[in-house]
């Protein structure tokens, strides 16, 4: 990446940031890389503006596709029932 891309702001670099941003996002970051993270978003443009579109993103379909839908009780019970029988 060329050096201006990817500039070293508190202590991690564009790069850096990039390949952990869904893990941030879905907050599967250990708090101290969480920190890490958020000082360089608060000093650097690109990656504060890349990564609030990306979470925009990310935000929006969570919210138009909603979780996964439970199971039917009658389903739940039978796969539990065959599940048990399998161990």
């Amino acid at each position: 990446m060329h050096e201006e891309i990817d500039r070293e702001v508190a202590g991690i670099r564009c790069r850096q940031v990039l390949e952990r941003l869904s893990d941030y996002l879905d907050g599967d970051l250990p708090p101290e890389e969480v920190a890490r993270i958020e000082a360089h978003l608060r000093g650097c443009d690109r990656c504060e503006r890349f990564g609030g579109e990306l979470g925009a993103v990310v935000t929006a379909l969570r919210r138009e596709l909603g979780g996964p839908e439970g199971l039917d009780a009658d389903v739940e019970a039978r796969l539990a029932a065959r599940l048990h029988a399998e161990i």
